[in-house]
């Protein structure tokens, strides 16, 4: 599956525009609150913990929009647009929702 930020792809012509699908993933955030909490201990660095729990929540939303787009015969997804939010009491969970046009090229 083609899976793409811009609108259209060169050289592939969209044939069938099937329709928004979407991917979410929730984490607990205890370790964004912490790692927030101690920013200011983070001299220069980069703080790999968070960043592999970011990545892989990222990934997970991505693999729930493509099976979502596989299941309405799609082969390419395009448009798809990555946010990350905090959410629920005082921001303890962190989500990522993934969107995107499911289309066959």
């Amino acid at each position: 599956m083609i899976i793409s930020t811009t609108p259209t792809l060169e050289g592939n012509p969209v044939r069938q525009y099937l329709g928004v699908v979407t991917g979410e993933t929730i984490v607990g955030a205890n370790i964004f609150k912490d790692f927030l909490a101690g920013i200011r201990d983070i001299v220069g660095g980069r703080a790999g913990s968070y960043e592999k729990v970011l990545i892989e929540a990222k990934d997970a939303s991505m693999a729930e929009m493509q099976q979502r787009a596989e299941a309405m015969g799609a082969n390419a997804i395009l448009g798809v647009d990555i946010d990350y939010e905090t959410v629920g009491e005082g921001g303890t969970m962190l989500m990522v929702a993934t969107s995107g046009t499911a289309v066959i090229i």
